[in-house]
C-alpha cells in the first residue's frame, strides 16, 4: 500500500517544519547547559535550576496552554512560537559577543524556550487531524513520531558535536535559524484554517476544567493516560540508575554505553518506520494494550544483562522495548485524536500531556532516591517491573474489546465516530 500522504503538500510542509523544530528543541537542551558550564563556570546548583527552567513550562502552563490553543488558529500560532524562539536562542550569541551574557539569562531564555515548546506540541498535535483528515491520523502520527525518534537520540548528539566544531554561542545561533526555517515551512501550507468557535459566556478556567473532565471521565482516555503516567513514572526510576548499571554493574565503559544507546535510538527509528503496519494488523486499540504488554516483558531481560554473552539481553531488552514505545505512541495518540471532538483537541492534548508528564522528574528522584537505599541493581528490577504492571490500566479497560474507529463527515460537517468491531459506544460529535 503506497503512502497517502506522500504526495500531501500541505501535510509534508508541516513535517518538513517540525522535524526542524523537534531537532532545534533537542538540540537547545544539550547547549545551553554545555554554555554554562563552559563560557559561565556553572555551579551543580545552577545546573538544576537550568535543566529544571527547560521543562518547567510543561507542569507550570501545560493545562492552560491547550485552552488557549482551541481559542486560536493552530498553524499561525506555532508559526509565533518558531519566531519567539528565533528570536529568544539569537539574544545569547549576541550576548556573548558583546561579553554581556549572564546565568540569569540562560534561565530565562530557557524558561521561554520551554514555553514556547508547550504551546507549539499542542498547537501542532490539534492541527494534524484538520490538515490530513482523521482517516489519515496514523500515518500522520507515525511520520512525525519518526522525525521526534531522530531528534531524541541524534540531537544531543549533534548538539555536542556542533559545539566542538563551532562552539556553543554559534550552535545556538544556528539552532535560532533553524527554527526560522520551521516558520517558513508551516507558513507556506496551503490550507485555509477556520477560526475555532468561542462561547462568549466560557473563560479560561472553565475551559480548562472541561478539558481535564473529558479526559477523566471517558474512560478509554484515563486508561491510556494512567498507563502513559506509570510507564514516564518508572522510566524516570530507570534513567536515574541505568546508565550506572551499564558502568558498574555490567562493566562498560562510556564508549560502549553510548554504542547501547545508540542501538536504543536505531529501535525507536524502526519502531516509528514499522508502527504504522503493526498498527494497521492489530488495530489501534489492540496495539495500545498489547504492544506496551510486549514491550514491557522484554524489558524485563535488562536487569539480567551481565558483561559476558548477557550483555545480548540488555541489547535486546532496551530495543525491542524502546521500539514498542513509539508504536504504542503513535497508536494512543492517533486514537484519542480520532475519538476528541475538534473543539477539545487542544485541552485534551494537553490535560494528557500535564498528567502523564509531571511523573517522569518524580520518578528520577525516587529512583535516586532507591539506588542509594537499596541499591542500583534492586532499583534497576523495580524500575522494568513497573511498566509491565503499569499496562494493566489499558489490559483492564474497554480497550482490549474496542474495534476499530472509522470517521465519516455528514453534509452538515457533523464526524460520525463509530466502533466497528462489536464496539459498545457511537457518538456524533460536532466539530
Amino acid at each position: 500500500m503506497t503512502s497517502s500522504l506522500r504526495h500531501h503538500g500541505g501535510f509534508r510542509l508541516l513535517w518538513a517544519g517540525d522535524t526542524i523544530a523537534q531537532f532545534g528543541t533537542a538540540i537547545a537542551s544539550v547547549v545551553l547547559p554545555l554554555l554554562a558550564v563552559g563560557a559561565l563556570n556553572a555551579t551543580p546548583g545552577q545546573m538544576g535550576v537550568l535543566v529544571a527552567a527547560e521543562t518547567a513550562a510543561f507542569l507550570l502552563i501545560g493545562l492552560p496552554a491547550g485552552a488557549w490553543v482551541d481559542r486560536v488558529r493552530r498553524r499561525p500560532l506555532m508559526i509565533r512560537m518558531d519566531l519567539v524562539r528565533t528570536v529568544l536562542l539569537l539574544s545569547i550569541p549576541v550576548a556573548g559577543w558583546a561579553g554581556v551574557l549572564t546565568f540569569t539569562q540562560l534561565v530565562v531564555v530557557a524558561l521561554l524556550v520551554g514555553t514556547c515548546t508547550v504551546f507549539f506540541d499542542v498547537a501542532y498535535q490539534s492541527y494534524l487531524p484538520a490538515l490530513v483528515g482523521r482517516e489519515h491520523l496514523m500515518e500522520g502520527n507515525a511520520k512525525l513520531q519518526a522525525s521526534q525518534s531522530v531528534a531524541i537520540f541524534a540531537g544531543p548528539a549533534l548538539g555536542g558535536g556542533l559545539t566542538t566544531l563551532i562552539g556553543a554561542a554559534s550552535t545556538l545561533a544556528s539552532t535560532g535559524l533553524g527554527y526560522l526555517a520551521s516558520a517558513l515551512c508551516l507558513s507556506r501550507i496551503p490550507m485555509q484554517e477556520p477560526m475555532p468557535r468561542r462561547l462568549p459566556d466560557r473563560n479560561l478556567r472553565a475551559e480548562v476544567a472541561e478539558g481535564l473532565r473529558f479526559v477523566v471521565s471517558d474512560r478509554r482516555l484515563r486508561a491510556i493516560t494512567g498507563c502513559t503516567a506509570s510507564w514516564n513514572l518508572f522510566f524516570g526510576v530507570q534513567g536515574a540508575v541505568s546508565i550506572l548499571f551499564m558502568v558498574r554493574v555490567v562493566g562498560l565503559s562510556e564508549a560502549a554505553v553510548g554504542v547501547v544507546l545508540g542501538f536504543v535510538g536505531l529501535g525507536g527509528i524502526a519502531g516509528a518506520a514499522l508502527s504504522a503496519r503493526v498498527i494497521r494488523v492489530l488495530g489501534h486499540a489492540r496495539a495500545i494494550w498489547l504492544v506496551p504488554v510486549i514491550g514491557s516483558a522484554f524489558g524485563l531481560l535488562i536487569p539480567l544483562a551481565g558483561p559476558d554473552w548477557r550483555l545480548g539481553l540488555l541489547v535486546v531488552g532496551q530495543v525491542v522495548l524502546g521500539s514498542s514505545i513509539v508504536v504504542y505512541n503513535v497508536a494512543q495518540v492517533s486514537y484519542r485524536q480520532a475519538i476528541c471532538p475538534d473543539h477539545l483537541l487542544g485541552r485534551m492534548n494537553a490535560s494528557i500531556r500535564f498528567l502523564v508528564w509531571g511523573t517522569q522528574p518524580l520518578g528520577a528522584l525516587a529512583g535516586g532516591a532507591l539506588g542509594t537505599a537499596i541499591g542500583i541493581h534492586p532499583t534497576l528490577w523495580i524500575a522494568v517491573i513497573g511498566p509491565f504492571a503499569a499496562c494493566l490500566w489499558v489490559v483492564c479497560s474497554p480497550l482490549r474489546t474496542a474495534g476499530e474507529i472509522t470517521v465519516s463527515s455528514n453534509p452538515e460537517g457533523t464526524d460520525q465516530r463509530e466502533m466497528t468491531e462489536g464496539g459498545e459506544e457511537r457518538a456524533a460529535d460536532q466539530a
